[in-house]
C-alpha cells in the first residue's frame, strides 16, 4: 500500500512536470524573449549557464555540458544523500514489515486497517517517513527536466561538435547511447544493492530503464546522450561513496555467514 502511494505520488508529479514542460515546444529555441515561468526561471537560466561555461572553454559546448552536468549533480547531492538514507531506513525495517504482512494476511477491510495502523506505528517507532524518499526526487525533477530543455533548445549547441560527434545530431556510432544504457544499469544495480530479488517490480525496472534510455539516446541529439552518460557516471561514483561502507559490510557479513555454513556441514 505504501509503495503504491509513493508510485502514485511520483507519477502525479511527473504528469504535472510533463504538462508544464509541454506548455513549451521542445523544438522552439530558448531566448530572453521566451515567455512563461518554466522558460524564464528554469530553462533560460540553465541555457545561459551552459553558454557562459562554453565561452570560458573556448566555445567548447561539449565540455560545457559536462561541467554544468557535474555542477548540477553537486547542487542536488544533499537531496540524493537524503533520499538514500530514507531508502536505507525503509530497507532496515522490511523484515518487521514482512512479519506484519504475514500476521495480518487476511484481505478483509478490518484486518487491512489493522495492518496499516501497525505499519505506521512501526515506522513512527523507527522514525521512518515513507514519503521522505519521494520529496528529494520531486525537487530534482524541475532542475533535470529544465536542463534537458536547455540542451535541446539552445541553438548554439547544435552548431558545435565534440570528440567524434556533432552535438545537434545523433551519435553516428551509437557509442553514447550504449554507454548511457550500461551506466544506467550499473547505477540502478548499485542503488538496489540486492533488493531486486525481493521485489519483482524493482527487478523489472533494473532492465527496463536502461533499455528505454538506449532507445531515447539513439533518437535524440548526441548532446543529450552526453548529458545522460556524464550524469550516470557521477551517480555511480556518488553511490560508491555513500553506500560503499554498507556494501563492504554486507559482503563481509555474507562471507562470514558462508564460512559458518561451511563449518557446520563439515
Amino acid at each position: 500500500m505504501l509503495l503504491k502511494r509513493r508510485i502514485l505520488l511520483l507519477l502525479s508529479m511527473v504528469g504535472v512536470l510533463a504538462l508544464l514542460a509541454g506548455c513549451t515546444q521542445i523544438n522552439q529555441p530558448i531566448t530572453a524573449e521566451s515567455e512563461g515561468f518554466w522558460n524564464t526561471y528554469i530553462v533560460y537560466p540553465l541555457s545561459q549557464l551552459i553558454t557562459y561555461v562554453a565561452r570560458m572553454t573556448n566555445n567548447n559546448f561539449g565540455l560545457a555540458i559536462i561541467i554544468v552536468t557535474i555542477l548540477i549533480r553537486l547542487l542536488i547531492l544533499p537531496l540524493m544523500i537524503k533520499q538514500m538514507k530514507s531508502t536505507k531506513a525503509m530497507q532496515a525495517i522490511q523484515p518487521e514489515m514482512q512479519k506484519l504482512r504475514e500476521k495480518y494476511s487476511s484481505k478483509d477491510q478490518k484486518t487491512q486497517q489493522k495492518l496499516q495502523q501497525e505499519t505506521m506505528a512501526l515506522m513512527q517507532k523507527h522514525g521512518v517517513n515513507p514519503l521522505a524518499g519521494c520529496f528529494p526526487i520531486i525537487i530534482q525533477m524541475p532542475i533535470l527536466i529544465g536542463f534537458y530543455h536547455a540542451i535541446m533548445r539552445t541553438r548554439e549547441i547544435a552548431e558545435h561538435s565534440f570528440l567524434w560527434f556533432d552535438l545537434g545530431e545523433r551519435d553516428p556510432y551509437f557509442i553514447l547511447p550504449i554507454l548511457a544504457g550500461v551506466f544506467t544499469f550499473i547505477q540502478q544495480k548499485l542503488m538496489m544493492a540486492g533488493n531486486a530479488q525481493q521485489n519483482p517490480q524493482m527487478a523489472m525496472m533494473l532492465w527496463l530503464m536502461p533499455i528505454m534510455i538506449v532507445v531515447f539516446a539513439i533518437n535524440f541529439p548526441a548532446a543529450l546522450s552526453l548529458y545522460w552518460v556524464v550524469g550516470n557516471l557521477f551517480m555511480i561514483a556518488q553511490t560508491f561513496l555513500i553506500k560503499g561502507p554498507d556494501m563492504r559490510t554486507a559482503k563481509q557479513e555474507a562471507a562470514a555467514e558462508g564460512k559458518k555454513s561451511g563449518g557446520k556441514k563439515k
